[in-house]
């Protein structure tokens, strides 16, 4: 397969998974330059007339479901003996391999993603479409933390004729009872096995365990999950409570409509706590009907009892002989009632019957069918069928346009006296979405902006990503719509993400004087700060280097340090006066200064002037004057090599004479 193309259009490329009926390859599109994800039925079937119209169903339901958090099918189609569906290539992690790597997930996350895939079950759902198959395997987290369901590959229309086949086709750790048991499905089986989703993403572990799929199977029919409070401390009891409803084993006791699971998930996340208590009242437990290995059925244990907090547990011996006892006195009661209500009943008939006998004018006529009229035409059809036209009332309805009468009493058809008042209901139309105030969703993470818009009931898309000056990368940077505006409940906010400043190359302003720099740098869009460096090459006043260095890039925005020029560096002058000659030549060129000799000095002389003191640029000249050891007794040597004085000696003539205290004798 890899190497061919399908459709004239889709390259097929490497494999990337292998389902029952299909493996799936990453292909590319050649029209539209994208990458895809190709799924192909497995050739054993593609000769089968029921697999292929199972696979071409597959493909026309997943196309017609458009909704941020299913993935899209794009193309499907037959080239040769191929059939292959074209779907959007996703990246990321399925929710199994994630709680397999990370553990249980927080209450908050589990909530975020159990929303999420309720919304994309309601988009199926009202396409009369049931997964059938809702299992972590086929839930993508995508990078941005965001989902994806996948795998519409044994969902059924309800309208379908393959849906004559009841038997368990999805997996035995998330199928519901009536899934097990053949019976007919409806939505609330896919929010059953979304419940199963949720017990595993908070506690890291399934709820039924077995040695083989049929033992699973039937403790989905015959027992009660722990609550997962047990198997994880952390779990919150709102957050329980809305999962094990979920999971009731009768269908009428869960939630009815994914629309309403998603609701409750949204209170939840919003913190309203009220309003998912109220959407998560227990309803009375319902028997239903199991079955053992044998097919035999019986009647399953009754739901465990509710303690303070919310939570489910066990029913000892005597709390279940009490509720037997409650409900056989329920049942007499019951009985009493039906029994006077039917003598009531007798009693109307035989008047009913002797008001005929005895003439009554009253005529009973149908109350006529008024959906769809106008009000006028309404009005005039209950007047025409000789009906009082009672209170006009009005009410929202989404399924019948505004205007149009959306309901009545007595109802159509109903045998009335003649003359009977009719009530009529005009519809306003949908009901207007609530209005929220979209939230600022600046420097926050993907998934932090989807949390935020879900609180107050906002659907989030990542738009492109852009790059911001102000914004780090991978947080977000604009949105639309903007902050503060006012949008309706379920509206989409698209949010973009930073990839951070844009690169912008240093100018090179190395000897441009600071001022001159400064602007040039401005205008380039850095920010500049500047240090005052010696240079005895490059003239005060004027850059000397950069930091970055010029003809580099660096984020827009950043700072640009200026290093200028404050001239040659001042040094020291060492006093030098006494000393001789050579040592203070060597002296002073070590601090970096030019020695000059006097002009009638001697180098071998003792320094008695210098021309410059304190301190000077290295490099200044310094001129030395120097004079002659002293023979007259008046300039005694000051840098004396043997330790001798400016004692007199005699002379070798016998005079007075002053003689050097460097001299041989001493």
């Amino acid at each position: 397969m890899p190497g061919m193309v399908l459709g004239g259009r889709y390259q097929v490329q490497d494999k990337i998974g292998t389902g029952g009926m299909a493996t799936v390859f990453r292909g590319h599109d050649e029209v539209l330059g994208r990458t895809v994800a190709v799924k192909t039925m497995l050739p054993q079937y593609a000769t089968d007339p029921s697999f292929a119209a199972r696979f071409k169903q597959e493909a026309q339901a997943a196309a017609a479901l458009q909704s941020p958090y299913i993935v899209s099918v794009y193309d499907w189609g037959k080239d040769a003996d191929t059939y292959y569906i074209v779907m959007e290539y996703l990246r990321g992690t399925d929710l199994k391999s994630g709680i397999r790597k990370h553990g249980a997930l927080d209450c908050k996350k589990v909530a975020q993603i159990g929303s999420q895939i309720a919304q994309a079950l309601s988009v199926a759902h009202k396409h009369d479409i049931i997964h059938r198959d809702i299992k972590p395997q086929n839930i993508m987290v995508q990078p941005d933390g965001n989902i994806k369901v996948m795998d519409f590959g044994i969902a059924r229309a309800k309208n379908s004729h393959l849906t004559t086949d009841n038997s368990v086709l999805g997996t035995a750790h998330y199928v519901s009872p009536e899934q097990t048991q053949g019976k007919e499905l409806g939505p609330t089986t896919d929010l059953y096995s979304l419940g199963i989703v949720m017990y595993e993403a908070s506690t890291g572990q399934v709820p039924f365990q077995g040695d083989d799929a049929i033992t699973v199977a039937l403790k989905q029919v015959n027992e009660q999950p722990k609550p997962p409070s047990q198997l994880n401390p952390a779990v919150d009891p709102s957050l329980e409570s809305i999962i094990l409803k979920c999971m009731q084993k009768d269908p009428a006791a869960r939630f009815q409509t994914a629309d309403e699971l998603y609701r409750t998930l949204r209170d939840y996340l919003a913190g309203r706590m009220q309003s998912v208590n109220s959407a998560t009242a227990l309803l009375p437990a319902a028997a239903t009907t199991a079955l053992d290995r044998t097919g035999a059925t019986g009647a399953t244990n009754a739901l465990p009892a509710v303690d303070r907090t919310g939570r489910f547990r066990p029913q000892s011996a005597t709390e279940q002989a009490a509720d037997q006892e409650a409900e056989r006195a329920h049942k007499k009661k019951r009985n009493i009632i039906l029994g006077v209500v039917g003598a009531l009943a007798l009693i109307a008939v035989i008047i009913f019957a002797v008001t005929s006998m005895l003439g009554s004018s009253t005529t009973a006529k149908a109350v006529p069918n008024l959906l769809g009229y106008t009000q006028d035409e309404a009005v005039q059809k209950i007047e025409e069928e000789g009906f009082e036209v009672g209170s006009v009332n009005s009410k929202y309805d989404s399924s019948v346009a505004e205007g149009k009468v959306c309901d009545q009493d007595p109802a159509a058809n109903l045998q009335m006296p003649e003359g009977s008042t009719v009530n009529i209901w005009v519809s306003k139309g949908a009901e207007p979405a609530e209005e929220v105030e979209v939230p600022d969703l600046t420097n926050k993470s993907a998934a932090d902006a989807e949390s935020a818009l879900e609180a107050v009931g906002l659907v989030g898309k990542v738009g492109s990503e852009e790059e911001s000056d102000d914004v780090g990368a991978g947080k977000v940077s604009s949105q639309d719509p903007k902050a503060g505006t006012t949008a309706k409940a379920g509206d989409t906010v698209t949010f973009h993400l930073s990839t951070g400043p844009s690169q912008v190359v240093v100018t090179n302003v190395v000897g441009d004087d600071e001022s001159t720099a400064t602007s040039r740098l401005k205008q380039a869009g850095f920010k500049v700060s500047v240090q005052s460096v010696s240079s005895s090459s490059v003239s005060k006043g004027t850059v000397v280097s950069t930091d970055p260095g010029v003809n580099t890039s660096a984020d827009k925005g950043a700072t640009i340090t200026l290093y200028v020029s404050s001239g040659p560096e001042s040094v020291s002058i060492t006093d030098v006066t006494g000393w001789s000659y050579a040592d203070a030549k060597a002296e002073l060129e070590g601090a970096g200064f030019t020695v000059k000799l006097a002009s009638g000095s001697s180098a071998e002389g003792i320094v008695t002037k210098q021309s410059a003191t304190g301190s000077a640029t290295a490099g200044t000249t310094i001129t030395l004057t120097t004079q002659a050891a002293s023979t007259d007794g008046t300039g005694a040597d000051k840098n004396p090599t043997n330790g001798g004085g400016s004692d007199a000696g005699s002379g070798t003539n016998g005079t007075s004479n002053s003689t050097s205290a460097n001299s041989s004798n001493g």
